[in-house]
């Protein structure tokens, strides 16, 4: 029985039975003191907590609570436990406790600083298409069936709610600025006020006093092109409550479209995968709205400042020195160009996932931005010209191993390969191979697989062969096909005659 339905019982007995305290005492078998609590009020009184010395860790509460303060800006992994607290209460200082008081004393005292440290935050209010905040998460995703380190950037429209995100294999100054143009074209302007950001290199050089910073050029232009406005929140964990909505948005998506991890064959496969979650992510509806993030982003984007007529352009320029094996190292990997090109330098417009290499004026290759550092992403067609000349290296070659594993180098041209080898020779045969691959340059790469097969058909092993075939497979497959007799065609042409010849001769008389 509670206390309140005893106190129930009490009075309903006095007032009804007329009974006395000290009957109502012996009925209900409590102090006389009880009965006078119950019968003056309904509701009993709050029980007062005793407040206990502790007189074995009384001596040391102090010692504790300056541990554990010092812990707040210690390494997360290197903190004292309840356990080590103990310890160091028993060896170091001679205490005599109990570990369980510590383990008590402990948590009381976390508890104590976690809320000290928790900051209120004040709600606020976007109005639409006035800020926006920016910031990079990190992932992990399979790419090719290896498990790779990536990184997301991420814009969000304070007002809306609505996230962009485009996945980067760093956080690299290229990154930085192609995310930016991406996601502007992606909400269809810009936002008129300011977009926060943490201290990010790419548009920090340096944290000077207060909010104020040293830019890096690259951002302050990116700035000026598109019209806005940027804030730095505080160094360290003091300043992410400032932009807690990007924050929140990366955790977010995060856990709804990146679990189980993603797997996937390239960066623009995954890429395609987040734009995917993008769009189903306008349906949701944010805390207590409401409408969509949809609808509001579509409302918003009649505020935002519009886009510039040009694009800004996010690449880097490099001049980078060939060198013997026509290579050339960005970003601590190295890239095939036109062996014609070793030892000189060239220029790279370098992105943030794919550059091309130009040299007077001229685009002479293309190449995907390497996941990793310290590889190799090497070209066939780039060495043509030296296996012409060296035969014998194709077959031990980078560039042809790296094709058959891209599927560049498929099962007709090996069969290509070894006819022409059984019947040429080794390096005869090669430089057939050589010469059919060299179509590639003029025809396309399906046209010429598809001329190898019909000369392998027609046992032959000829160049001029396959770049026949090649063409003629690039006709139309419903076009007439002309058939003209051998006998008609001689009676077009006309009887051949000596005229000329006899003109000569007269005039040599």
């Amino acid at each position: 029985m509670s206390r309140v339905e005893l106190y129930e019982r009490i009075r309903r007995a006095n007032r009804d039975e007329g009974l006395g305290i000290r009957a109502l005492a012996l009925r209900f078998r409590v102090h006389r003191r009880t009965i006078r609590e119950a019968l003056s009020s309904a509701t009993p009184a709050e029980r007062k907590v005793p407040e206990r010395t502790a007189p074995a860790l009384g001596p040391w509460q102090g010692t504790i609570r300056g541990w554990l303060s010092d812990d707040l800006t210690a390494p997360r992994k290197q903190r004292h436990t309840a356990h080590r607290v103990w310890e160091r209460l028993t060896h170091e200082c001679g205490a005599t406790v109990a570990e369980a008081t510590v383990r008590a004393y402990v948590a009381k005292v976390r508890f104590e600083l976690d809320n000290h440290a928790r900051a209120v935050t004040v709600p606020q209010n976007h109005g639409p298409g006035e800020e926006a905040e920016v910031d990079f998460g990190a992932f992990s995703a399979w790419i090719a069936g290896v498990l790779v380190e990536l990184w997301m950037f991420c814009m969000r429209l304070s007002h809306s709610g609505r996230g962009f995100h485009l996945a980067f294999a760093n956080q690299a100054q290229e990154a930085f600025l192609e995310g930016h143009v991406e996601a502007f074209e992606h909400f269809g302007g810009v936002p008129v006020g300011q977009i926060r950001y943490d201290n990010l290199k790419p548009a920090v050089i340096k944290v000077l006093l207060g909010r104020a910073r040293l830019e890096n050029p690259r951002f302050v232009a990116l700035r000026s092109h598109y019209g806005f406005d940027s804030f730095y929140c505080e160094p360290g964990v003091n300043g992410a409550h400032e932009k807690g909505g990007v924050e929140g948005e990366i955790g977010r998506f995060r856990r709804a479209h990146l679990v189980p991890v993603p797997k996937v064959a390239s960066l623009a496969e995954l890429n395609e995968v987040l734009a995917a979650a993008d769009a189903g992510d306008d349906h949701r509806t944010v805390a207590r709205r409401s409408s969509t993030v949809g609808e509001m982003a579509a409302a918003e984007a009649a505020v935002l400042r519009p886009l510039p007529a040009d694009s800004f352009d996010t690449a880097t320029t490099l001049w980078p020195i060939v060198d013997t094996k026509a290579r050339i190292c960005v970003r601590q990997s190295l890239y095939s160009v036109p062996a014609g090109l070793s030892r000189r330098r060239v220029e790279v417009r370098l992105g943030a996932r794919a550059f091309v290499v130009i040299v007077d004026a001229k685009v002479v290759a293309r190449h995907q931005r390497s996941l990793h550092k310290g590889t190799e992403d090497l070209v066939l067609d780039h060495y043509l010209e030296i296996l012409v000349r060296k035969p014998g290296a194709l077959p031990g070659s980078t560039a042809l191993a790296q094709a058959r594993s891209s599927g560049a180098f498929g099962a007709t041209h090996d069969a290509f390969w070894e006819a022409a080898r059984r019947r040429l020779g080794d390096g005869a045969g090669t430089r057939a191979l050589i010469g059919a691959l060299l179509l590639h340059r003029s025809l396309p790469a399906g046209a010429v697989v598809a001329g190898m097969a019909a000369a392998l058909r027609i046992d032959s092993v000829d160049p001029d062969v396959v770049a026949v075939e090649a063409r003629r497979s690039l006709e139309p497959a419903d076009a007439p096909a002309v058939v003209v007799p051998i006998g008609a065609r001689l009676a077009q042409r006309p009887a051949p005659t000596l005229v000329g010849y006899d003109e000569l001769l007269e005039a040599g008389r």
